[in-house]
């Protein structure tokens, strides 16, 4: 009943009520082209969201900035803390804040293997100590990784381990809304004072703000650049300056590079939200989608697998008949325990019996096996020689739900 689970030891995996097999693992397929098509889809519309707003690693580095600021006060008051000798105030502050950014990795990144194991069962394992090692040990390597690229590395992964930079400008268009710094409106550039008239110059006042707020280091004024994230920090700094000169805002604001041009020349702005391929990246989307959801739809929950035995072929019994011995696998991926018929078809006079069950054979077979459970049974089938066509003879296995009468039918070969 864990809504999310991937339960590797019981080769099962779990999302909201739909319950994955290992043979369904095309599933799994599925999901990752609907992410990645729509990481495109909307970096295509508006530029880095993902990176700026959504992305684990950006989330987290607010947040351990975040905390950061709480103990240690803003940027200046971090550098005399740097600085200044070491005493019992600052040993305090400083095991404070890492104290704080372990708890946090070990609530947020080492609460990942949850993912991976009853989500009860293992905080009460974890408090009592009655873990594994491996266990402790994915625990350990979860929230390791996340404190050290959180707390240290932060923007140095967003730069220079992150794949997603090296290939976003590919999803970029001339229509895409990115973060822009209004070139013809700011240039010239230079420093300026309160009351002073812009006639002849840009609007920017060369304040520094916009690059001094960014995570990466990034100067938007030089134009989009790869570690540009889309956070918008630029933008919030940049509207704070120009209204202390009188100046309007969004100087750096988000928008598309056409707008850009048509705004430099007095001409009328539009927004293109559908274009050929956004287009093309939501028909793609339609259609993985909604063959996923098909085939989730009819997908049986019964399935059957039959293993013939190859050693011997076949047994002459003393009456005359042939006997044929077969590994019978019944997959019930239901919760609940199910009663099965089993006939064969092909076979005249055939007859079915079961390795340990203590009756005799006939031309069928009632099956039981619990929920959500693979019930394999040793099958021995046997005919008259007059019903069986030279070597081999081909025919199939029938096997029907009694309550739902749903059924699976197999073709086999009788030797």
């Amino acid at each position: 009943d864990q809504a999310l689970l991937i339960d590797m030891a019981g080769r099962r995996a779990y999302f909201f009520g739909i319950e994955i097999w290992p043979q369904e693992v095309y599933y799994l397929t599925g999901l990752l082209i609907l992410g990645a098509v729509g990481l495109f889809l909307v970096t295509a519309w508006a530029g880095r969201v993902w990176c700026g707003f959504t992305c684990p690693q950006t989330v987290w580095t607010d947040l351990f900035m975040w905390v950061e600021r709480k103990i240690e006060g803003d940027r200046n008051a971090r550098i005399r803390l740097d600085r200044a000798p070491l005493s019992f105030a600052k040993v305090q502050k400083k095991l404070l804040k890492h104290g704080a950014w372990l708890l946090i990795a070990l609530a947020t990144g080492g609460a990942w293997i949850m993912y991976f194991y009853d989500a009860p069962t293992l905080v009460r394992d974890f408090a009592t100590g009655e873990l594994t090692g491996s266990v402790y040990g994915f625990i350990f390597l979860f929230t390791a990784t996340t404190y050290v690229l959180a707390g240290w590395a932060r923007e140095q992964v967003c730069i220079y381990m992150c794949p997603w930079p090296r290939f976003q400008g590919a999803m970029f268009d001339e229509d895409s809304l990115i973060v822009t710094y209004e070139e013809w409106r700011g240039e010239p550039r230079g420093g300026a004072r309160k009351a002073q008239s812009f006639e002849g110059r840009g609007h920017c006042v060369d304040c520094g703000m916009c690059w001094q707020v960014c995570p990466t280091g990034v100067d938007i004024r030089k134009g989009q650049q790869m570690a540009c994230i889309g956070c918008g920090l630029c933008i919030d700094a940049c509207n704070t300056v120009m209204p202390r000169f009188g100046l309007p805002p969004e100087l750096i604001t988000y928008d598309s590079i056409n707008n850009q041009i048509a705004r430099s020349r007095g001409e009328k702005t539009r927004l293109r939200l559908f274009r050929p391929r956004i287009l093309a990246y939501l028909a793609l989307l339609a259609v993985v989608a909604g063959v996923m959801t098909f085939s989730l739809s009819t997908r049986s929950r019964l399935e059957v697998n039959v293993i013939p035995d190859r050693q011997p072929l076949f047994v002459k019994l003393s009456d005359g008949s042939i006997r044929n011995g077969f590994t019978f696998k019944i997959l019930n991926m239901q919760r609940e325990p199910k009663s099965y018929i089993l006939a064969t078809d092909g076979l005249i006079g055939g007859e079915i019996s079961v390795l340990g069950r203590h009756q005799d054979s006939g031309p069928y077979l009632e099956l039981n096996v619990g929920p959500d459970e693979i019930g394999t049974f040793k099958l021995f089938v046997k005919a008259p020689p007059e019903s069986l066509a030279g070597k081999m003879t081909n025919f199939k296995f029938y096997l029907i739900d009694q309550k739902t009468r749903e059924n699976v039918e197999y073709n086999a070969v009788f030797n």
